[in-house]
């Protein structure tokens, strides 16, 4: 005859919620754990991809005050939510400004797509590793609002020279010096 088994105990319904969190924390946590391997490989890969689409018979060309990634944000001492913040402000633009139409008439179609692939793909990856970041920027001093003039800028300046393959060729090099910086982001977030 088998022994009598003691009761196992229960988790009181009031646990699950907490659980519930627990186990969110951990999967962030191990989603954040996956973008700093993938961070070893993302900047290098996206600026060679950024270099390829460049036409090969580009000339250079001197347009008046083009746009330049602000110093502010090259100074700035973030913390690591903070840091994953702009760096997700940062790939959003990249993607909504080089996923433009008229790249396609002036940049090459499969480095271009890789690149949007691989912009997008770490976007997904970095989300999952954020609070709410409405609460991470008090003050006057948000980088998230110096990021957004700065696109708004290129963008503005796209707009001014018609979209033109000169234009594009500086925007081109800003995203360089974008994803340059996002390096440095993704340092401080480690």
């Amino acid at each position: 005859m088998p022994a009598p088994t003691a009761p196992q105990p229960r988790l009181p319904h009031a646990a699950a919620p907490a659980l519930l969190l627990l186990l969110t924390a951990l999967a962030t946590t191990l989603a954040c754990q996956r973008l700093w391997t993938h961070d070893d490989t993302f900047p290098g890969d996206a600026l060679r991809l950024l270099q390829d689409v460049a036409p090969s018979h580009a000339q250079p060309c001197h347009l008046q005050e083009p746009p330049s990634f602000p110093d502010t944000l090259l100074r700035n001492n973030l913390h690591p939510h903070q840091a994953a913040a702009a760096a997700l402000r940062i790939l959003q633009h990249l993607f909504h400004t080089l996923s433009n139409n008229s790249t396609r008439h002036h940049w090459h179609g499969q480095p271009r797509n890789d690149l949007l692939n691989k912009l997008q793909h770490y976007t997904h990856h970095l989300q999952q590793c954020l609070p709410d970041s409405a609460t991470l920027f008090k003050g006057p001093r948000n980088p998230l609002l110096t990021i957004n003039r700065y696109f708004r800028d290129i963008h503005l300046f796209l707009h001014a020279h018609n979209h033109s393959a000169c234009a594009w060729d500086h925007v081109r090099l800003e995203a360089r010096a974008s994803l340059q910086h996002l390096h440095n982001l993704t340092r401080t977030m480690r």
